[in-house]
């Protein structure tokens, strides 16, 4: 069983991850911005007070964990903040070493053919382009840390959906089946996240998760 850290826990992708992790009995900590909004008690589950906007604060609450997860999101705040906590985790997480940092990251920056992203194609939304633009950024910052994490992208879509256990990976390149059609279950997205955690393939580097 790994001890995990998670920050988002209480997100639409971060419990989904938390209940992944609490089914195969992991011991998780639910690092909470809000510390009267304590989750249910459950077997495995722990809850802490923690701002992960704050190096120190991030320091202090995953003490102990051998993995940090971050499924934050910026839920209509100003989408520079996903570059804050990337460099807010990089500090923090550096300073409780050896620990390792996985984080869900966004599709954008994925290339949709050699060279061309998906963020810079002319179908992309361009009200989530300001968000997409932002993850890429946050993603640059992940790359300079000088220990072990990993970013993971979703397909295009990613959706509420039912858990097969099953997808594909890639590295940089969006997901995509036969038909061109880009897609994965939050649940499915959640089980490619705590597959990492068990059985690391994707160490310092980002990969992305479909069908």
């Amino acid at each position: 069983m790994a001890k995990i850290a998670l920050f988002g826990a209480t997100g639409r992708i971060g419990a989904r991850i938390l209940e992944e992790a609490l089914t195969r009995q992991h011991n998780v900590t639910a690092i909470l911005r809000d510390a009267a909004r304590e989750l249910e008690p459950r077997p495995h589950l722990q809850c802490k007070p923690g701002d992960i906007l704050k190096p120190e604060s991030i320091a202090l609450s995953v003490m102990g964990n051998e993995v940090v997860v971050s499924a934050y999101g910026p839920k209509g705040a100003d989408p520079g903040h996903l570059v804050t906590v990337a460099q807010a985790l990089v500090e923090g997480v550096g300073a409780e070493q050896p620990m390792r940092l996985i984080v869900v990251n966004g599709a954008g920056s994925l290339e949709v053919s050699p060279g061309i992203q998906l963020v810079n194609t002319p179908e992309f939304p361009h009200t989530r382009k300001a968000v997409a633009e932002a993850h890429r950024e946050a993603l640059a910052v992940y790359r300079t840390a000088p220990f072990d994490w990993t970013c993971i992208s979703p397909a295009t879509s990613l959706e509420p959906g039912e858990r097969t256990g099953h997808y594909r990976t890639s590295t940089d390149q969006v997901v995509a089946d036969g038909g061109g059609k880009s897609r994965i279950s939050i649940a499915d997205f959640a089980v490619a996240v705590v597959d990492e955690i068990e059985h690391p393939q994707f160490v310092r580097q980002r990969f992305a998760v479909g069908y």
